[in-house]
């Protein structure tokens, strides 16, 4: 498929086109964004300009070659079998590479691609079953009485904690999260999330998609060599257990990392721990301390509850120093565009 057509089977909301210029003039009466990213999908041009997401630093405009995008989507329709005519459902924003990638697979793979608005509970309203949708884990957490109308799941944009896993452990619907950025379009790494993907207790590791290869840096981090979507190596900000030359195990953010009196804490793995007793949103920081330098803390999003504080502190899990010095609770986190916790904005609420 060239960048001037679209699969012969694509469909958008029940509706299928004839031409490039008929799906354009539909595309208006969705939305401007759609529209602008469908004109500028179907020009002369070899690259698209996407934003990153910005949840780690400022966002910023990189340009992706078009070809790395359809072999993006032919990589996911093969991967998860997803052939022409697979229904699926579209609930992530159409202004980062995740809604983006949903649509050009459609176009790519002659999907039925229905489209509705990227809401925190998106299947509210939704009756209609489908093969496959993506989602954030606070998406899911909300969705999860209404789950079983999508066969696969793809859940990105965030950790899911382990007391999301435990109430997607049972079902039926296949669930897989999955490893990725703007810079790679999207997930170059899938894991199973619960029994019905095919989840085991060898399966705490993000596997890789065919002709993807991985190392680490010197920090630990991981180093990406995907050349079906990317020009050039790409080295990440993230801190992984490397299981094998195809398998790796998320650690955190190198970003994140508290250096707490002269100890090194991940808090992706301290907030881990945490989730065998929290319901709610939740994230681990820091704030200066005189003494250490920096000071463990914990913000949740929720009023004030005693034994909540207690059940942490009581973890025994936790090291000693991985318990939060500080616990602070708020009424409302300040979120990104793409529904990530903006944690340095809400750390201000309490600062």
């Amino acid at each position: 498929m060239s960048n001037k057509k679209y699969h012969i089977d694509f469909k958008l909301n029940e509706k299928s086109f004839d031409t490039v210029e008929s799906l354009l003039i539909f595309s208006k009466t969705i939305s401007k964004d759609m529209f602008c990213f469908l004109e500028n999908w179907f020009d002369t041009s070899n690259f698209i300009n996407i934003n990153t997401s910005g949840s780690i630093g400022k966002p910023k405009l990189i340009k992706l070659k078009k070809k790395y995008m359809i072999n993006s989507a032919l990589a996911t329709g093969k991967y998860f079998d997803l052939p022409s005519k697979t229904t699926v459902l579209l609930c992530l924003s159409l202004n980062y590479i995740a809604g983006k990638m949903m649509l050009i697979r459609a176009l790519v793979l002659g999907w039925h691609l229905d489209i509705v608005e990227p809401k925190s509970n998106p299947l509210l309203t939704i009756e209609k079953k489908y093969n496959f949708s993506a989602m954030i884990p606070m998406q899911l957490n909300n969705s999860l009485t209404k789950i079983s109308l999508i066969s696969k799941l793809i859940v990105g944009g965030g950790a899911v904690s382990k007391n999301l896993q435990h109430k997607i452990k049972n079902i039926k619907t296949q669930v897989f999260a999955t490893y990725g950025m703007t810079e790679t379009i999207t997930h170059i790494a899938i894991k199973p999330l619960n029994k019905a993907s095919g989840l085991s207790f060898k399966n705490n590791a993000y596997q890789v998609l065919p002709n993807v290869m991985i190392s680490k840096d010197n920090r630990d981090c991981l180093v990406i060599d995907a050349l079906n979507v990317s020009d050039k190596t790409l080295v990440t900000n993230d801190i992984v257990d490397l299981i094998s030359n195809s398998t790796f195990e998320w650690l955190g953010r190198f970003d994140n990392v508290i250096n707490s009196g002269g100890v090194k804490l991940i808090p992706e793995q301290i907030e881990k721990k945490i989730s065998a007793v929290i319901d709610c949103r939740f994230f681990v920081t820091s704030i200066s301390d005189e003494l250490l330098g920096k000071k463990l803390i914990l913000i949740i999003e929720r009023s004030v509850q005693k034994n909540l504080k207690s059940q942490i502190l009581e973890l025994k899990t936790l090291s000693k120093f991985e318990k939060p010095k500080k616990i602070y609770f708020v009424n409302k986190f300040i979120l990104t565009e793409t529904g990530k916790i903006n944690r340095s904005r809400t750390r201000e609420l309490i600062v």
